[in-house]
């Protein structure tokens, strides 16, 4: 058979994390360091591979997911609990794992003991060797977005992330700032100053759609980078103002 699909195989490599194409993550596995990914994202996978469920904080409690005053919580959290920040699966054993999600794009970042927010539902996998810890966002509670499921990231390690199209990348000067559509956000450097405002003053602003409004805006000031991806997140749902 000929035809230019068939010129879509599976790329050679021993790198641990490479994309096989802007899509699709391609991670090899040699029996020895598992790595943690976006519960459902394998497509597909050669060789002897185990895929579990994660639920504790990290393998030997090298991971941490907690708030300022909650510890990680489980699956199914009680009434009034905060819901885990991340639902991950282990990838163990011998061979090759290909993730994707949506056809999102991806971007392999290697942290080195930097820190680095970025929203959880933008994440795709990384190294048991980062840590984190879930962050709040006075008045994020009012968006569905980067108010509710911010994670600062820590450590060694590599992190992959997706965004909807390519990213633009914004950096942040001392003595500047930088405003950016909350619901466009995927991340930034922590130690940027991050505060959220309304981008008109009217009282229907949480209803991003359906108004002249813009609806919510995050502003950064310091020394660093905010990471915008061109697409918006549905519109939340209403809460009250106060």
């Amino acid at each position: 058979m000929r035809s230019p699909l068939l010129d879509h195989t599976a790329l050679a490599g021993d790198e641990r994390f490479a994309l096989q194409n802007p899509q699709l993550l391609r991670v090899a596995l040699d029996g020895r360091a598992e790595v943690l990914a976006r519960s459902g994202a394998m497509v597909a996978h050669t060789g002897r591979v185990q895929f579990t469920g994660w639920t504790e904080p990290g393998r030997r409690g090298r991971n941490r997911q907690q708030s300022q005053h909650q510890q990680h919580q489980p699956q199914h959290p009680q009434a009034g609990q905060r819901p885990p920040a991340l639902d991950l699966m282990r990838c163990a054993g011998t061979g090759t794992v290909y993730l994707a999600n949506l056809a999102q794009h991806l971007h392999i970042l290697d942290l080195r003991r930097e820190r680095l927010t970025i929203t959880s539902s933008y994440i795709l996998a990384l190294d048991t060797t980062i840590q984190w810890q879930a962050v709040d966002i006075e008045g994020g509670e009012r968006i569905s977005g980067v108010g509710r499921h911010s994670l600062e990231l820590s450590g060694s390690g590599t992190l992959v992330v997706m965004t909807s199209g390519l990213p633009l990348v914004m950096p942040v000067r001392a003595g500047e700032y930088v405003y950016a559509d909350a619901d466009a956000v995927v991340g930034w450097s922590s130690a940027l100053d991050v505060q959220l405002q309304a981008q008109s003053s009217n009282t229907e602003a949480w209803r991003r759609r359906g108004t002249a409004t813009e609806g919510w805006e995050l502003s950064f000031t310091g020394d660093g980078f905010v990471i915008v991806q061109p697409s918006e997140l549905l519109p939340p749902q209403r809460v009250p103002v106060r």
